[in-house]
C-alpha cells in the first residue's frame, strides 16, 4: 500500500481517496481532497494559503530544516525486507518519531515562551478593567470557604469527644 503526498497541502493520500489529475505532459498530480483540487485549479500558491504544510514551513511555524526529514525521503525506494529487518527499521522508524516529536515540541516551546507572560499581562489587564464583576464571586467564595471550615471545625470537634469517651472507657476496664 503506497500512501502518497498531496501535490497541494503535503498531507497523505491514502488508496482510494482523493483526485489524480494527469496533465497533457504525462505529469500527475494527486489531491487529498477536492478543496486542494479546486486551489490548484485557481493557480494559487500553496506557499501563500494558510492551511498548506508549505505556508507553514515557509513562515516558520514548522521544523523546516531538521534531519529526520532527510530519513524520509531515502525510505521511498522498494526494498525487499526479511523479518528481522522489518521489526528492526520499525523501532527505527518509531525513535525517529519520538526524537521529532520532541524537537518539534521544543521549538513549539521556543516560540510560544514570549507568548505565555504577554497572556498574563493581558488577564491581568483585563481583571483590573472589569473588577466590579469579579467582587460578588470573591464574596461567595469567602462565604462557601467560612461554611467548609465550620463544618471542618464541628467534626472535629466531636471527634475529639469521641477520642475522650473512648479513653475515658478504655481507663475503666484498666483498672478493673
Amino acid at each position: 500500500m503506497r500512501i502518497e503526498k498531496c501535490y497541494f497541502c503535503s498531507s497523505p493520500c491514502y488508496p482510494g481517496h482523493g483526485i489524480q489529475f494527469i496533465r497533457n505532459d504525462s505529469k500527475s498530480f494527486r489531491f487529498c481532497r477536492s478543496k486542494c483540487h479546486r486551489n490548484f485549479n485557481k493557480k494559487r500558491n500553496p506557499r501563500k494559503v494558510a492551511w498548506t504544510k508549505a505556508y507553514r514551513k515557509t513562515r516558520g511555524k514548522e521544523l523546516s530544516i531538521d534531519t529526520t526529514f532527510e530519513f524520509e525521503k531515502r525510505r521511498n525506494r522498494p526494498i525487499k525486507y526479511d523479518r528481522n529487518l522489518m521489526g528492526k527499521t520499525i523501532q527505527a522508524m518509531q525513535r525517529v518519531q519520538g526524537i521529532k516529536d520532541r524537537r518539534e515540541e521544543r521549538y513549539h516551546a521556543n516560540r510560544m515562551y514570549d507568548a505565555k507572560a504577554e497572556k498574563v499581562s493581558q488577564a491581568r489587564v483585563e481583571i483590573e478593567k472589569h473588577t466590579e464583576l469579579l467582587a460578588p464571586a470573591v464574596a461567595k467564595r469567602e462565604e462557601v470557604m467560612q461554611n467548609v471550615l465550620g463544618s471542618a471545625r464541628s467534626r472535629i470537634a466531636t471527634r475529639r469527644v469521641v477520642k475522650e469517651k473512648a479513653l475515658a472507657r478504655g481507663g475503666q476496664k484498666m483498672e478493673e
